[in-house]
């Protein structure tokens, strides 16, 4: 017992090492008691500039995969567009958990540099893809090298005191959630620029020869400052040369204050390092987490390739025949309101229901919300245009409420030491989940378009009532004992 006591005296007296970044990050937090914007800044256009190219394909991949003359039928091209939509998401599949233990081991620095630069070059190259398959191996590619937003995720949770964790997760989303719409909005907007805007782009230009390149090029651009911006992200990652067993000592006994419960796994804590992986998958908190996150992001990822390819689709196919400039102003106004939902309600809105409850209303109020899509693919005019304009900001609302709350229960779930891989572990699955989501969706919309006479659920109402069936499973899961609240905040 004295030994217990002299660890945690000294580390009451803060044993700061003076060149070790996370000590200093862990001083300034002691020493300041406000919000870090300058870092809360840093995290939000990290994490956009990584978001962006994920979904900006989706209004035009259905005129891309049109171009490849990859597909025999109309019909066909939703197949084709969802292997395109998952290669990305089966990539980081494949190496999300190596990056979030080469973010515990040498730094966040330095993955989120690397990952920056790969974003550039291959989200470059997909716009300049000409064929089917070109396009499927750069999102591949840009998918299993570029490894953000794990380390940003255990970042987030590393920059604030614990009263403001929260907010820089609920950051984290936001600026995730605007990514995903914003980024399908610039692809909207910017794609087929010769068509659109013939008097500022030939046909015989760059942009005319490759119509997909525009906005992709320019989310690379942005890519490019946020990597130079990075070179000034500070490091948050503890890394001590010396007393490393005064160190895992003290974190021993800290997660043994705080989860009694597990005290028999934690005294084996000296060996963590070795064994890291193997007790983050043995933490039920951390897992059941995981394991319901995954199955809302499998229905979201389904849900932002179904919603751009039944937008885009022909009215004889139960779709609104808009075009991507169309889609594009729709997902522009949801991101706008997306980003003052995050950035004042929801913080607000956790703090009075937590974490669990703010996700299960969620996914409550989506299931009517999404029931209500064919019947507006019904109107037409100005009715048309304000309705699935707020249908499709609630819905993103919702779906990042959920994603924040589960966030938050993943990071609380591990010590500082465990959250890279943790959170690596957390993307691997998600991503398989995803990669699923796009060839699933794309595979279910093709298949309903040709089933529009049948007397059960024809057409896109077959959609979205799957997608309703996945979300019910996913608030089913959020209730005992499958969730399971991470010990230290209970």
């Amino acid at each position: 017992m004295a030994e217990i006591n002299e660890v945690l005296l000294k580390k009451d007296k803060v044993e700061y090492y003076e060149n070790c970044p996370g000590c200093k990050i862990d001083k300034l937090k002691e020493s300041s008691h406000g919000l870090p914007y300058k870092h809360l800044f840093f995290l939000f256009i990290v994490v956009l500039a990584a978001a962006l190219p994920i979904s900006s394909l989706f209004p035009f991949l259905y005129f891309m995969i049109r171009d490849f003359h990859i597909a025999e039928r109309e019909e066909d091209i939703g197949y084709y567009a969802g292997y395109v939509g998952s290669a990305f998401m089966f990539g980081r599949a494949l190496t999300s958990v190596l990056w979030g233990m080469i973010a515990d081991r040498y730094g966040r620095k330095p993955v989120i540099l690397f990952g920056s630069v790969t974003l550039v070059i291959f989200n470059t190259l997909f716009g300049l893809s000409t064929n089917f398959w070109m396009a499927v191996s750069t999102r591949f590619l840009l998918g299993s090298l570029s490894g953000i937003l794990g380390p940003m995720r255990a970042y987030a949770s590393e920059i604030c005191r614990k009263e403001y964790q929260a907010l820089g997760l609920s950051i984290i989303s936001t600026s995730w959630g605007i990514g995903l719409v914003i980024g399908p909005a610039l692809g909207g907007y910017l794609a087929q620029p010769a068509e659109k805007y013939p008097n500022i782009f030939s046909e015989e230009s760059l942009f005319g020869r490759f119509p997909y390149l525009l906005p992709c090029l320019l989310i690379s651009i942005f890519a490019l400052g946020v990597a130079v911006l990075s070179c000034w992200l500070p490091e948050t990652l503890h890394i001590h040369t010396e007393n490393k067993v005064l160190e895992d000592s003290y974190d021993a006994l800290e997660a043994t204050a705080y989860e009694p419960s597990e005290k028999g796994n934690m005294q084996n804590s000296k060996e963590r390092h070795q064994t890291s992986l193997q007790s983050l998958l043995k933490n039920w908190p951390l897992m059941s987490s995981i394991i319901v996150y995954c199955v809302f992001q499998l229905h979201d990822m389904a849900y932002s390739e179904i919603f751009s390819l039944w937008a885009v689709s022909p009215r004889k196919y139960g779709g609104l025949s808009y075009s991507t400039a169309d889609v594009g102003e729709v997902l522009a106004v949801s991101g706008f309101g997306l980003l003052l939902f995050q950035l004042f309600l929801y913080p607000l809105v956790e703090r009075f229901f937590g974490p669990i409850m703010t996700s299960r209303i969620g996914a409550a109020l989506s299931i009517p919300l999404l029931s209500s899509y064919p019947f507006i693919a019904m109107l037409s005019g100005l009715s048309l245009t304000l309705l699935i304009g707020c249908a499709s900001l609630l819905k993103n609302v919702l779906s990042v409420s959920i994603t924040t709350g589960l966030f938050l229960l993943q990071n609380r779930a591990v010590s500082q030491g465990e959250r890279g891989a943790a959170n690596g572990i957390s993307l691997s699955a998600m991503s398989l989940f995803k990669a699923l989501g796009p060839a699933g969706g794309g595979s279910l919309f093709s298949w309903a378009q040709k089933r529009q006479n049948v007397a059960f659920l024809p057409g896109d109402h077959m959609v979205f009532f799957v997608l309703n069936m996945i979300e019910a499973i996913g608030l089913l899961m959020t209730f005992k004992p499958f969730l399971a609240e991470p010990a230290m905040d209970n």
